[in-house]
């Protein structure tokens, strides 16, 4: 029986557009290309601006996390995937507080779920475009036939997002759309962090590379300037860091626990490994969700409204926190509240100048990833007593062990629930300390790329495995 608040969305679903599923497998290159030809789309979206936008227009609220959110300012890729994962989050709280309960293991409800959130997403589509616009980020003189104007722009290709996204998951492509979009994203950004030419207050060029060269061209002693550069600008720390955490993150992903299996029929030996990033990048996903809404909020706000207004507009704005500059860019940050608690320090100044902060915004990052890394593997089809089912339907099983659901499940009960806890907090670690070090495309950001790559490097080479042995496909996860 699904509950009563899925059922509140069902008699919407039918007015929702769906990807079919396609009607036989398709081949690796012809996902492949599928794949391609939504990473090409989703690139001109990042470069395509929106009709009506100007440069000078308002403030940037999402500048922290436009790498994490695969979004870029003034494009049509505005919103980014903000509004998808922002529902899965909401789901994802909603089932792991019990609040509402699904049966992931009936067809039906695992639809009636997957349609809500859906429903939620354009819902978060609308809400966040209509918050943007009024929120003063295309400016405050807006009319009523501007305001509509970048209304419908964001809303059309927030839409096109989701259906991309779908078409991604329903198996046309490879991987996951969301991690597609913010690996392409957060390349893009460090291509641009690297390489871009234009202009920053001192008149080098705001891409690290460039204007080490040109620091050292110049006459004047500049080089230490492009070295350290104020506020967000890309520096040549920031690349080093970036090479650091792309290292880091390799080593970490390829500790794992391997579990001696067999084929029940030919006594085959083979090993099934559970990796200590058991969610990977997920949890890592959700909390930089959570974090840009309150972001975006307090940003909402401090632009309306002020500390010092009476009642609840200035209790509002105290509690998520007000707004300013960073020295002397033009990019401005939350200086208090809750807001400066869920932003990443911008450098090594900032971690000195307010401690508690920085300490706040770690000790939040790793709590929030083991507990959104334990949810995870339970609503997406990770837990134990999914695995024992994938192995049992395989043919395989545990050299010992009888044949039975419960006893597999329990066998792996040892490994996988303490493999999502230990693998959610030490992700968490590793964002908050690479956003420390301030890396290109941001720290989290970083750490989400090397992850999506090295998964896209395995299912390529699970789904060329699946087409030559089509026997192993069950086994290694992929649907026939």
């Amino acid at each position: 029986m699904a509950s009563k608040f899925l059922a509140i969305f069902k008699p919407f679903q039918r007015f929702t557009f769906e990807v079919k599923k396609p009607e036989r497998k398709l081949s690796f290159k012809a996902k492949l290309f599928w794949t391609f030809g939504i990473l090409i789309l989703y690139l001109a979206m990042l470069n395509i601006p929106l009709v009506g936008f100007k440069e000078t227009q308002g403030t940037d609220p999402f500048y922290a996390m436009r790498a994490i959110l695969a979004s870029q300012r003034g494009t049509l890729a505005e919103l980014g995937i903000g509004p998808i994962v922002t529902a899965g989050l909401i789901m994802q709280l909603l089932v792991g507080s019990q609040i509402i309960k699904v049966d992931f293991s009936n067809p039906e409800e695992r639809a009636l779920y997957t349609g809500a959130q859906k429903i939620m997403s354009i819902l978060m589509l609308l809400f966040e475009a209509l918050a943007y616009i009024l929120g003063g980020a295309y400016g405050e003189d807006l009319g009523f036939a501007q305001q509509t104007l970048f209304l419908v722009q964001l809303v059309a290709a927030g839409f096109v997002i989701m259906m991309m996204d779908e078409v991604i998951q329903k198996g046309y492509g490879l991987g996951s759309g969301i991690s597609l979009f913010i690996a392409t994203s957060v390349s893009f950004n460090i291509v641009d962090g690297m390489f871009n030419l234009t202009p920053d207050q001192y008149g080098l060029a705001r891409g690290a590379v460039i204007a080490f060269f040109q620091s050292i061209i110049r006459e004047e002693n500049t080089v230490m300037q492009s070295i350290n550069r104020t506020g967000r600008t890309p520096d040549i720390i920031g690349l080093v860091a970036t090479i650091v955490v792309f290292a880091m993150v390799m080593y970490v992903d390829g500790i794992r626990i391997e579990i001696p299996v067999q084929h029940s029929q030919y006594k085959m030996p083979a090993r099934y490994p559970i990796k200590f990033l058991y969610t990977s990048n997920i949890p890592v996903i959700l909390v930089s969700a959570l974090f840009a809404n309150i972001y975006f909020i307090s940003n909402l706000l401090d632009n309306k409204w002020d500390a010092n207004d009476p009642g609840i507009r200035g209790f509002l704005v105290t509690f998520f926190g007000e707004w300013d500059t960073i020295g002397d860019t033009q990019q401005s940050r939350p200086i208090n509240g809750l807001a400066s608690f869920t932003t990443a320090p911008y450098g090594p100044e900032q971690i000195v100048e307010q401690p508690w902060q920085a300490v706040t915004y770690f000790i939040l990052m790793v709590i929030l990833c083991g507990v959104f890394s334990r949810i995870w593997i339970d609503t997406a089809g990770m837990s134990s007593r999914n695995v024992a089912k994938q192995l049992l339907d395989a043919d395989m099983q545990i050299p010992g062990f009888r044949r039975n659901p419960r006893i597999v499940e329990k066998y792996l009960d040892r490994y996988i629930p303490t493999a999502a806890w230990l693998g959610g907090f030490f992700i968490g670690v590793l964002a908050a300390f690479a956003d420390f070090l301030g890396a290109l495309g941001t720290g989290t950001g970083i750490l989400l790329t090397v992850g999506i790559l090295k998964q896209y490097y395995e299912i390529f080479a699970s789904e060329q495995v699946a087409e030559t042995v089509p026997a192993l496909a069950g086994f290694l996860g992929i649907k026939k």
